[in-house]
């Protein structure tokens, strides 16, 4: 442990050669919320806008006689290798699937300018680091992992110096949110039995409690990619090493609808750009409410790569989750007045936010998608008790998933 926490700082100081410590900002509406005081750790704010520079930087430092570093990734990690190739003057070789964002493409090439090259292979992930691990061994480069590396690991956990240092001490309490679980367990190392450290995880990809639960790391049999930069099937075998003890009640896992409510929040009242793993730590409070009342919390704010054209699914999952937007298939007689007979049921708060007729299944009926968007969740309970007493047939499908995927 001392060992770590030794080599930590001197990561930490080495940071300071490439951008400054990124803010740990108290929050005051989070503060108020939950009665505590509530720290974000704004990893967002770093150069690449996730912490994912950290691990990179340290790892290529201690392996200065290499001049040919490769890694597979279609976002965080990628950026940071490339932005750190190109400060140090190395070659980067950058594997990402055929299916990466153009976006995500440009900012790692904007980062890495000519010292970096892109290779899109493969539809999905495994193909693309299998190919990636290839051409790394072929060409004798060095492989760098997002998180199974101890040097990416001992990287992130230049976060927990910088904590330590700008808040004068260790905090009671520290959430931290996992994918591979590189970071999590680089934090939660240096602070050790000082803070007690929460791991959230997206609940469509949640390795660790899969790990804890199996006494080592395994492959998940899905993984919903929504939280893509914590969406991780397996958790890492080094960071497994130092989390295998972690108690299972300080795992959490949060739906990935429930992750939009906060995006929202923090982009609408307080002007916070976060990605959805970002937003995954602070939306976890909610669910530690009791356990940090009066105490000093914080929260590591990941990542804030976010794509604005996301934001309409975002907003949609938001609703959808809380309660104030609802999908449904109405079987509409086909005669006169039907309609409006089915509007006038409507209340002062409900709005129409999608119509479309989908086929007619008999002659004197058609099958309609209909969207109600209104302000509370509460006014859907009159509003279906007076379609029932009206006699319409209708199917509440907001939560039915794979219907959703066709029609919402």
């Amino acid at each position: 442990m001392t060992n770590f926490r030794t080599q930590a700082k001197a990561a930490e100081a080495a940071m300071r050669d490439v951008f400054p410590p990124t803010p740990l900002q108290k929050n005051e509406l989070l503060s108020h919320r939950f009665g505590a005081d509530i720290y974000l750790k704004r990893e967002d704010l770093s150069p690449v806008r996730s912490y994912k520079i950290r691990g990179a930087l340290n790892a290529m430092r201690k392996q200065a006689g290499k001049d040919l570093f490769v890694c597979a990734s279609a976002g965080n990690h990628a950026q940071g290798m490339a932005y750190m190739c190109r400060q140090m003057g190395k070659r980067g070789v950058i594997f990402m699937p055929v299916t990466t964002p153009q976006q995500k493409i440009q900012k790692t090439r904007m980062f890495g300018g000519e010292n970096i090259e892109i290779h899109l292979v493969g539809d999905y992930f495994d193909v693309t680091l299998a190919a990636a691990q290839q051409w790394c061994a072929e060409e004798g480069g060095y492989f760098l992992s997002p998180f199974d590396d101890a040097d990416v690991i001992e990287g992130q956990a230049s976060i927990a110096v910088e904590i330590e240092d700008q808040l004068g001490r260790a905090p009671d309490h520290i959430v931290l949110p996992v994918g591979g679980g590189g970071m999590s367990s680089g934090v939660a190392t240096y602070f050790g039995d000082e803070v007690h450290a929460l791991f959230v995880e997206p609940k469509g990809g949640a390795c660790l409690r899969a790990a804890l639960e199996a006494g080592h790391p395994v492959a998940l049999p899905r993984v919903d990619t929504f939280v893509d930069g914590a969406a991780v099937g397996r958790i890492g075998a080094l960071p497994f090493d130092l989390l295998q003890d972690v108690p299972l009640p300080d795992v959490l896992s949060i739906e990935e609808d429930r992750i939009c409510t906060t995006i929202l929040e923090m982009l609408n009242v307080e002007g916070i750009v976060l990605e959805p793993a970002g937003a995954l730590a602070v939306e976890a409070l909610g669910d530690l409410r009791t356990w940090i009342k009066g105490k000093t919390v914080v929260c590591i704010t990941s990542g804030g790569n976010f794509d604005f054209e996301r934001l309409p699914e975002v907003k949609e999952r938001a609703q959808r989750y809380s309660g104030v937007k609802k999908y449904f298939l109405l079987r509409l007689p086909q005669r006169p007045g039907a309609l409006k007979e089915f509007l006038n049921i409507l209340g002062p708060e409900d709005d129409i936010a999608r119509f479309e007729y989908m086929k007619k299944s008999a002659r004197n009926f058609g099958s309609v998608l209909i969207g109600i968007e209104t302000k509370k969740p509460e006014n859907f309970a009159p509003l279906f008790e007076q379609l029932d007493a009206a006699g319409f047939t209708y199917t509440d499908i907001t939560s039915d998933e794979t219907l959703a995927q066709f029609v919402i």
